[in-house]
């Protein structure tokens, strides 16, 4: 059909475009997704939810950059539209936000190359997602929405960096507590430093003293430094090959001074915690790996003629103590230059000296070589082992074996002890290391026959003396009796998480709210003088930016801000001199507890309103933990942001903060949608969008090309934008082709011819109520046909429940059989079709309120009920059984549901008489609703 022949009333992308806007303009001018708060500006008790069952709904905010959106970001962000709006027709108060993860590296590195400021950037980004998102019709509550990099918002992220500062972890207690308190124990004596004695120490010894303890804390410590980025990296934001996840450039360990966070005093609690949450288990298993709790013993081994020297180390394995024929220290370990001799021992293997004349040179030679690899390239599986002889030796405590100490660079010196006893015949890096230096292997838990390597398995202990033949289990448990006993050791249990790295060498991030004094250690501001703002500079770049120099030296672009560095300050004892930190938080901070934020936006006199807090994320009775009712996102955020906020949450509930002791009660993670990209002969990939098929083959212009699939994204040239298909096809086409090509946790491919699929249900839904010629409603208040009423009501109960669980592609699946079963029918029945528009209004919101509209309704339907099902309508006519004899179908009876069991065994017993042949049935046993079986 040609445009000209198009119905003047058909439902077009021309016509979507007319009246998206509209709605669009009406639900923001009204206010229509506005949910009212129990108190504050935000409480409204004329609202027609105030009082109602709350639920908050949030997604995982966006990092808004240039490029915008593909069709693939809002995938998760229509998913809760469908679900809040489906909630807040059924009767509850709906929270529904979205804010802007705006701080970061890319909008920073734009600067650097430009020499725009970021803000400039960030700003204008932020208006186009807010478009973007705006043309989808996506019901937001416009008034609680902001940036991360919003002065009035940072401003509370400074705030809580000041708690966390200011607050200490009390173990027994098992809670953060407000550092002052700790004060208070050592002077009157409750506690003392694990130093010293608090009554003889001076007031920066004491200061000293409070630092150590404080949840947020100055360390300087081996670091990812990446000069191409020009700042320091968590392990977490470092790929697996050794470079910068953002950027890929080189990352180099370097010792720096940094900010660190004590989230390892949270382990156990974090750990623990993960079973209350109604999360995927991937990702409760993703963050127990990361947490990585092992228990086991530490255990100290002397060093012989060294002294005082003793090696501690941590094993989960203390039963195979007798196994253990050398040890390996991190070269960067603080005892090496004590423990290293003038010349190596008679008798060293020329293996284990790497060919240096002494002790020294090998070890100092060693530690050159392994400062120049990344941690992930030290503890790569597939590493050749490598290390040197330290021409040391340690005692080994079980038996008094004289054992030598190594140094290798696959032990790392921020992870447990950073060093390890060797055990090879129980352990594979142990095993390949003694093989490399023909160490020996002792083994101490029986292998099967003919085994092969290191054997990690159970087994009864051999060679082992007074353990021989218990259990792996029994083993450790006397083992660490022993050690106790004997002063060696004890038992423990570590972590392999690591204290937050918290600090990055760049602008473009919140400033730290810490001033240095004289002594040169770190001083609160007080909350009076929050925020404090990042200063305009003229040089956003890193000083030296050799992105292949591990000695290039960091230089933060805010430490050249002389005047804004060097403050006059009265902090409480007159004015004095201070320098500000010029590093900047990371980009994880303002995502750490912006759904915190949303429940009170505009409070500038505390973090959140303690009644708004209880309201929206309260616990719902004993043993719940509180928290947003459902967060919507991808998982590959499982460890880094959802463990950060995580920890931050913890410490505002221990103080008091928050009553919620977790941030998301429920997870969901979306899947994502992917794309076909397309490679030329080269291997360069080509703009999908100008590829066409021909003959089954693929041509770029007139060169032929390979197809494949992949995520859809900038650097396959295969991006679809939502702009797009709502030009092409209107919005709510576009959400309901989202929403219908699959479950929403599953990746689904992309296919833009499909699309006109969702277009001609819209229209089909359409011509239900306007005749496409006239533009007249055709409805009638003609009652249903009973068959066609059954239906309905079959439909409106299933989608309710696929609702519920957000199988939003079955849902959608269920409207489209009831269309297609109104679409034959003369006459269009309001009983029917008022239900329909309802039902489809959470996926096609525009084109529901226009029919709603035309239905004769002056009110938005976002409030109407959504249907309920009549259970009468749901009982079936009649009840089908199968009857078997012996296990044998011998036929069917169709009855009323309602009947009774003896009238059922009456009936199946007169349809198999033929069967029985006239014996009497031992058993006749009646199964209600499914069957009837005859045992003869």
């Amino acid at each position: 059909m040609s445009e000209s022949d198009t119905p003047p009333f058909r439902y077009t992308a021309a016509m979507a475009g007319e009246i998206e806007p509209r709605w669009q303009r009406h639900w923001a001018e009204n206010g229509t997704f506005h949910a009212p708060n129990p108190s504050g500006d935000l409480a409204d008790p004329s609202h027609p939810r105030a009082g109602a069952p709350k639920l908050h709904v949030q997604d995982m905010f966006p990092y808004p950059s240039g490029a915008g959106l593909h069709v693939g970001h809002p995938l998760g962000y229509i998913g809760t539209d469908c679900y809040t709006r489906f909630k807040r027709m059924a009767g509850f108060n709906v929270l529904h936000p979205m804010g802007f993860d705006a701080f970061g590296l890319p909008a920073e590195q734009y600067a650097v190359q430009t020499g725009t400021h970021p803000r400039t950037t960030t700003e204008a980004n932020v208006a186009r997602y807010r478009a973007q998102l705006s043309r989808l019709g996506l019901a937001y509550d416009d008034r609680r929405s902001f940036a991360t990099t919003d002065p009035d918002y940072y401003r509370w992220t400074q705030w809580i960096f000041l708690q966390i500062f200011n607050s200490w972890y009390d173990p027994q207690a098992r809670t953060a507590r407000p550092i002052d308190d700790l004060i208070a124990a050592f002077e009157s004596g409750e506690r003392q430093p694990k130093d010293g004695a608090w009554a003889t120490m001076s007031a920066v010894q004491r200061r000293e003293v409070i630092d150590s303890y404080r949840l947020a804390y100055v360390s300087e410590a081996p670091v990812n430094w990446c000069p191409g980025l020009g700042t320091v990296l968590a392990n977490e934001e470092v790929t697996p090959d050794g470079r910068s996840e953002r950027g890929n450039y080189p990352v180099f360990q370097r010792s720096l001074k940094q900010w660190m966070m004590r989230i390892t005093e949270y382990g156990d609690r974090l750990l623990a915690d993960l079973d209350g949450l109604d999360w995927p288990d991937k990702v409760k298993l993703m963050q127990r790996n990361w947490i990585g709790r092992s228990s086991g013993a530490h255990v100290d081994f002397r060093v012989d003629a060294a002294g005082d020297a003793v090696i501690s180390v941590f094993t989960t394995r203390p039963d195979t103590l007798f196994g253990a024929t050398y040890m390996v220290l991190a070269p960067e370990h603080d005892l090496v230059d004590g423990i290293v001799p003038q010349a190596w021992p008679q008798g060293t293997q020329p293996s284990w000296t790497a060919g240096h004349v002494t002790p020294v040179e090998a070890v100092t030679a060693y530690r050159e070589e392994a400062a120049a690899k990344t941690e992930q390239e030290r503890t790569a599986e597939s590493k050749v082992k490598t290390g040197v002889f330290t021409g040391a030796y340690a005692i080994n405590p079980v038996n008094g074996a004289r054992i030598p100490v190594f140094i290798a660079d696959y032990v790392l010196a921020g992870y447990g002890t950073g060093a390890i006893m060797a055990v090879p015949g129980q352990d594979e890096r142990d095993w390949d290391f003694a093989e490399v230096f023909d160490l020996p292997i002792i083994r101490t838990v029986q292998a099967p026959d003919g085994f092969a390597g290191a054997f990690t398995g159970d087994g009864p202990a051999i060679n082992s003396d007074w353990l021989n033949g218990k259990s792996v289990t029994e083993a450790k448990a006397a083992m660490i009796g022993w050690l106790e006993e004997h002063g060696h050791g004890r038992g423990a249990t570590t972590y392999r998480l690591r204290d937050w790295l918290f600090s990055r060498q760049r602008y473009w991030g919140e400033p730290f709210p810490i001033v240095y004094d004289e002594t040169g250690m770190p001083v609160a501001l007080p909350e009076s003088m929050l925020p404090v703002v990042l200063p305009d500079v003229d040089d956003f770049s890193p000083r030296t930016f050799d992105a292949d120099d591990a000695d290039s030296e960091p230089e933060t672009p805010l430490s050249r801000k002389k005047d804004w560095v060097e403050v006059e300050l009265d902090l409480g004892d007159g004015p004095r001199r201070y320098t500000r930190e010029t590093n900047t938080m990371p980009q994880w901070a303002g995502s750490c507890w912006y759904e915190l934020r949303y429940l009170d936006p505009h409070n500038d006199k505390v973090l959140v309103d303690p009644e708004n807090e209880a309201y929206w994320m309260g616990p719902r009775g004993a043993g719940d933990c509180g928290g947003v009712d459902l967060y919507v996102g991808g998982v590959e955020h499982a460890v880094l942001h959802l463990l950060y906020a995580r920890f931050w949450h913890k410490v505002l509930h221990d103080l008091g903060h928050v009553s919620s002791s977790e941030p998301f009660r429920k997870l969901f993670n979306q899947g994502y949608i992917q794309a076909y990209a397309f490679r030329d002969a080269r291997g360069v990939v080509v703009p999908a969008e100008e590829v066409v098929e021909r003959d089954g083959a693929y041509y770029y212009g007139e060169q032929q090309v390979t197809r494949e699939y992949g995520k859809m994204g900038k650097s396959l040239k295969n991006v679809v934008t939502p702009d797009e298909m709502c030009e092409q096809y209107g919005a709510d086409t576009f959400r309901v082709y989202e929403m219908a090509m699959g479950p929403l946790d599953v990746s689904r491919p992309w296919e833009t011819r499909a699309v006109v699929g969702s277009q001609r249900f819209l229209q089909r839904v359409w011509r239900l109520v306007v005749d496409e010629e006239s533009g007249a409603v055709r409805v009638t208040d003609e009652p249903l046909d009973p068959k066609v009423r059954k239906t309905l009501h079959r439909v409106i109960d299933a989608v309710r429940g696929e609702m519920e669980e957000l199988r939003f592609n079955t849902a959608i699946a269920k409207l489209i059989e009831l269309t297609n079963a109104l679409t034959p029918l003369a006459v269009t029945s309001r009983e029917a079709v008022e239900p329909l528009v309802l039902m489809i209004s959470p996926f096609a919101p525009h084109m529901a309120e226009e029919l709603w509209r035309k239905l004769g309704h002056p009110e938005t339907l976002a409030y109407a009920e959504f249907p309920v099902a009549d259970p009468a309508q749901l009982v079936a006519e009649s009840v089908t059984y199968p009857v078997q004899v012996n296990g044998k179908v011998r036929g069917r009876i169709s009855v009323a549901p309602d009947t009774g069991d003896a009238d059922v065994r009456a009936a199946a017993l007169a349809e198999v008489g033929e069967a029985l042949s006239g014996r009497e049935p031992k058993k006749v046993i009646v199964v209600p609703g499914r069957l009837v079986s005859v045992v003869v």
